[in-house]
C-alpha cells in the first residue's frame, strides 16, 4: 500500500501542477482536478496514519466516507485503528478538511462547471493536508 499511495500522491501533484500552468485555466481541468484531489487527500490520510503505525494491515480508507458527520467518520474509521482516535493530534481538523474536499466532489467531477476560486480552494485544501502529514 505504501508505494502505491506515493505513487497516487506524485500523480495527483503532477495533476495539480499541469492545471496551475495550463494557459487554459483550472476549469478545464475540474473534473481531473475533483477524482484527483479526492483519491490523493484519501492516499494522505492513509500513509500518515501508516507512518504512524496505526492503521490496521490491509486497510482501505473509502472517500465516501468522509462525507458523513465527523462523529460518524470517527467510529468507522476507529475500527481500523490500533489506537483511540482520539489519541491522533488534529483529528478533528483533518477530518473537516477531508470533509471539504469530499463533499462537493460529485459535482465537481460530475456536474457544470464551476469558478476558478472554488478550484484553487479545493487545491488548496488538497496542499494543507499535504502540509500536514509532511509529505
Amino acid at each position: 500500500m505504501k508505494e502505491t499511495n506515493k505513487k497516487i500522491i506524485e500523480e495527483v501533484v503532477d495533476e495539480i501542477n499541469s492545471a496551475l500552468n495550463d494557459p487554459k485555466g483550472l476549469v478545464s481541468h475540474q473534473r481531473r482536478i475533483a477524482f484527483s484531489i479526492s483519491i490523493g487527500s484519501i492516499a494522505l490520510f492513509e500513509e500518515y496514519l501508516d507512518k504512524k503505525n496505526i492503521l490496521r494491515p490491509g486497510t482501505k480508507i473509502n472517500h465516501q466516507w468522509m462525507k458523513k458527520n465527523k462523529e460518524n467518520v470517527k467510529k468507522i474509521i476507529s475500527k481500523y485503528l490500533t489506537i483511540p482516535i482520539e489519541n491522533l493530534s488534529d483529528v478533528d481538523t483533518v477530518l473537516d478538511i477531508l470533509h471539504k474536499i469530499e463533499f462537493e466532489r460529485n459535482e465537481l467531477a460530475y456536474g457544470k462547471p464551476v469558478s476558478e476560486e472554488k478550484l484553487n480552494k479545493k487545491i488548496n485544501l488538497f496542499l494543507d493536508l499535504k502540509k500536514r502529514f509532511g509529505e
